[in-house]
């Protein structure tokens, strides 16, 4: 697939970077910077493992990556729930980072869900044309 159709590096970055804003706003604004940090590791988290998974040295290893970043979407999910029920966000912006974090756990989850089904049919590919030799 090339760049132009990665549908999930494309988002992943751009969630990223609303990460990095939002960490600018809550410091500056906020004065709040432990959430801040937490929210920009676990944020950029996702894509930075996406990101690697392009060059996993195998597919366990590509549905590794992606489940790492599946597992940072869920923890990022969090602290966006924690920075609004904590008045830190305003409910529109509140909703449009859940939304779009959402939509990267969806599309992840079925990135995984693929992946492990794919690796299933391959290990039981090889293990029934090692049973035929």
């Amino acid at each position: 697939m090339s760049e132009k159709e990665n549908v999930i590096q494309d988002k992943s970055f751009k969630f990223a970077l609303r990460m990095v804003k939002l960490r600018q706003y809550l410091n500056k604004e906020c004065k709040e910077y432990s959430i801040a940090d937490q929210i920009l590791r676990s944020g950029t988290s996702i894509g930075a493992n996406v990101s690697e998974a392009e060059y996993a040295q195998s597919k366990p290893d590509f549905t590794n990556k992606m489940s790492i970043a599946l597992k940072e979407a869920n923890e990022t999910i969090y602290w966006i729930k924690l920075l609004f029920f904590g008045k830190y966000l305003d409910e529109k912006l509140y909703q449009s980072l859940f939304d779009d974090c959402k939509e990267l756990i969806g599309i992840l989850h079925s990135i995984v869900k693929t992946s492990k089904e794919n690796n299933k049919k391959k290990n039981n590919k090889n293990k029934s044309n090692y049973v035929k030799n």
